[in-house]
């Protein structure tokens, strides 16, 4: 535990740990996922983010802990099998094929997401609302993520998340809680999202069209100010990435749910203490400025200078104007700093739309 300890107060690093058996980078580091935002601006929406999700009442809750509880995921190798899947939205899925068989461990409940690494070509496979056996089997969607790459998936497509996000770099994973740092942003959920997205996120699954509801993408930090102190080592870890990577919505679900892998490791003590964490104690940050490119997951460092945020001819800031998708005009770069996307009808209760 005193070199847990040490390990948390030393200066975090910059880059997300390699999955376990693998030597896998979790995207580069200078990928959005992995960019210390401590120092970004509070967002315009924060206050009426933060009321949407009754951050005034609620309190965090991890979303994972011992089986059944939270995500498993395999890792394979060149030799393991490939099969074809029927995605029940093909247009927004990659046709793979995916490594998966008798062995695959699949998330307990309705959602049955799957997360694949392969270790050889550090390749990452998702996939939502998986079903089968021998080489029949049938997905709502998939995708597939080079994790040595920033590319973003296509703009409006889906994931096996809501937001066309990759579910697994947002993990809270107990191997990095005892290596003592977590490197990456968190993924988390709320009870409704508004019919828009921000970058790095690539598709919408609002409730209305309503910009006082977060927007699929949107950052949260947790304030400096919040005193972690008396909190255990592991916890401190946790904590402390969320206030130097903070939590990406990407789904919709329970209010402040943040999600992790599904670990008999983890302590009902550790969880308990992550379970009165108030949810009034985050910003929503603005991360407009970190982007270089709209169709890729590359960031700016925080830490960048004047030079950084300079636009075309040197003006100021002028290269911080995010980009947005609107309906019959495209990509365009203005404010607000919203991206509006149509709803896709679903059932109820699907996990992505």
């Amino acid at each position: 535990m005193v070199a847990l300890a040490a390990g948390v107060a030393a200066a975090i690093p910059t880059a997300a740990g390699a999955p376990p058996t693998t030597s896998c980078p979790v995207f580069p580091a200078d990928n959005i996922w992995n960019t210390d935002i401590s120092t970004l601006p509070v967002h315009a929406q924060s206050a009426q983010w933060l009321a949407s999700m009754a951050s005034s009442t609620t309190k965090l809750h991890p979303d994972f802990g011992g089986p059944p509880y939270g995500f498993p995921y395999n890792v394979v190798d060149n030799t393991h099998g490939t099969v074809s899947v029927t995605f029940q939205y093909a247009s927004e899925s990659d046709p793979g094929p995916y490594p998966l068989g008798s062995d695959t461990l699949i998330e307990s409940g309705s959602d049955r997401h799957a997360l694949i690494i392969n270790r050889d070509t550090c390749t990452l496979y998702e996939l939502f609302g998986l079903s089968g056996s021998g080489s029949s089997w049938t997905a709502g969607s998939g995708a597939i993520f080079p994790l040595g790459s920033d590319a973003l998936r296509p703009l409006g497509w889906t994931s096996a998340d809501a937001a066309g996000l990759p579910i697994f770099p947002g993990l809270v994973r107990w191997d990095e809680v005892q290596a003592g740092a977590i490197k990456h942003a968190i993924r988390f959920t709320a009870q409704q999202s508004d019919r828009s997205f921000l970058w790095p996120a690539r598709h919408q699954a609002g409730t209305a069209a309503n910009t006082s509801l977060p927007p699929m993408g949107a950052r949260f930090r947790l304030k400096a100010t919040y005193d972690i102190s008396h909190f255990s080592a592991q916890a401190q870890v946790i904590l402390l990435a969320m206030q130097h990577y903070g939590l990406i919505l990407a789904d919709n679900g329970s209010n402040w749910f943040f999600s992790g892998t599904e670990d008999a490791a983890w302590s009902d003590s550790l969880l308990s203490e992550l379970k009165t964490i108030p949810a009034s104690q985050f910003d929503a940050i603005d991360e407009a400025s970190m982007m270089i490119s709209p169709n890729s997951a590359a960031a700016r460092s925080c830490g960048g200078g004047v030079a950084d945020r300079m636009g075309p001819g040197g003006s100021p800031h002028a290269g911080s104007v995010p980009w947005l998708w609107q309906r019959g005009r495209g990509l365009t770069q203005r404010r607000p700093s919203i991206a509006a996307w149509p709803r896709r009808a679903m059932a109820s209760g699907s996990s992505f739309q």
